[in-house]
């Protein structure tokens, strides 16, 4: 699936030419960047939330989404991260893709114009159906929830 096609459209195509489309960086990366089409630099302060436009649409195919998530070195740099991480766009939404970023960090952050502020990750999807039962089958784990093997 290395050559699925998705359509893009630019929102605001007069204002945001010079916002890149998402594009993997490296030839072997999982994630496309995203940038920011912030009008001007925000200042997210320690523990602020915004949501942030990237100035596109896209159109995926069915049977698959776009998970939008934090990038790294904004995380281990300065505590950027994202709210609902992953996010997920999916294929039947056609409005701007925005990143909820968060501030987890010490100091106040600023986003600028076209700053790399997430990635994303295209990825199929399968829609399961739940077949109602009485008992489940049994497993050596069976109930033991968070912990259950040690620290």
């Amino acid at each position: 699936m290395a050559d699925l096609e998705i359509k893009i459209r630019r929102i605001r195509p007069e204002q945001d030419a010079d916002i890149p489309i998402p594009r993997y960086m490296t030839p072997h990366s999982a994630g496309m960047d995203l940038a920011a089409a912030v009008a001007a630099p925000l200042i997210l302060d320690k523990g602020a939330i915004a949501l942030v436009p990237t100035g596109f649409a896209v159109a995926l195919p069915a049977g698959f989404e776009a998970q939008i998530r934090p990038r790294s070195g904004l995380a281990v740099k300065y505590g950027i991260g994202l709210v609902n991480s992953p996010g997920t766009i999916d294929a039947d939404y056609r409005g701007e893709v925005k990143v909820a970023v968060i501030n987890w960090g010490p100091s106040p952050y600023t986003i600028r114009r076209g700053d790399r502020i997430a990635q994303m990750v295209i990825q199929p999807v399968i829609q399961a159906r739940f077949a109602v039962v009485a008992v489940l089958d049994e497993t050596d784990r069976n109930g033991g929830g968070f912990g259950h093997t040690g620290v």
